[in-house]
C-alpha cells in the first residue's frame, strides 16, 4: 500500500505515477484508505481540514506522486443569468450554509450564463427556481469553492488571547 504523507506543488505529468478520483465526502477527509485509478492500494495520512482539491498532487513516503481527480456524482447544476441573479442566487444558497461551485459558459443561444451546482435537495432546487435558475440533475465532478478563509487549499487560522488584566482596589 502507498501511503500518501504530503501535499506537494505543482509537478510535470512524466513525473505523475497515478490518479486517485474521489467524490467530494471522501476529499474532505485525511484519513482514507482506497484504490488509485490503476487499481493500486493507497492509504491517505494527511493534515485534517483542507480539501483535497481537484489537481492536486500528493506523494508518498516511498516517492511516488498520485494527483487528484473529482469524481462524477449526483449533483443539480442551476443556470441563471450573470450579474445580479447570479450573485442573488449565490448568495441565498450560501445563507442556507452549502458547498456550492460557482461557474459561467458560453452558450450559443444566449450568450453567457451563470452556474451555481449543489448536491440534490428539493428544498436548495425549489429556492433556485424562485429566483429564475433553470436546473438541470445530473452526474459532474463536484468541487465547491474552498471559502473566504482558505488559501490554496490551506486553512487560514486566527488566534487571540483570552487574558485578562483585572486590578481590584480594596
Amino acid at each position: 500500500m502507498l501511503e500518501l504523507t504530503q501535499r506537494i506543488g505543482p509537478v510535470e505529468t512524466s513525473e505523475i505515477h497515478d490518479h486517485l478520483t474521489l467524490p467530494f465526502e471522501l476529499r474532505m477527509r485525511g484519513r482514507l484508505r482506497a484504490r488509485t485509478d490503476t487499481g493500486y492500494d493507497v492509504g491517505l495520512f494527511l493534515d485534517r481540514g483542507p480539501v483535497l482539491r481537484e489537481g492536486e498532487f500528493l506523494q508518498a513516503q516511498s516517492g511516488e506522486i498520485i494527483r487528484i481527480r473529482a469524481a462524477d456524482e449526483p449533483v443539480v447544476t442551476a443556470r441563471i443569468e450573470p450579474g445580479l441573479p447570479l450573485a442573488r442566487l449565490c448568495y441565498h444558497l450560501g445563507n442556507r450554509h452549502v458547498s456550492l461551485s460557482i461557474g459561467s459558459e458560453d452558450t450559443a443561444t444566449d450568450g453567457k450564463t451563470g452556474w451555481v451546482r449543489f448536491p440534490p435537495d428539493h428544498v436548495l432546487e425549489e429556492l433556485a427556481e424562485r429566483l429564475g435558475a433553470t436546473l438541470v440533475h445530473h452526474q459532474a465532478p463536484f468541487d465547491p469553492e474552498p471559502g473566504a478563509y482558505a488559501q490554496a487549499g490551506h486553512a487560514h487560522g486566527h488566534g487571540h488571547s483570552h487574558d485578562h488584566n483585572h486590578g481590584h482596589d480594596h
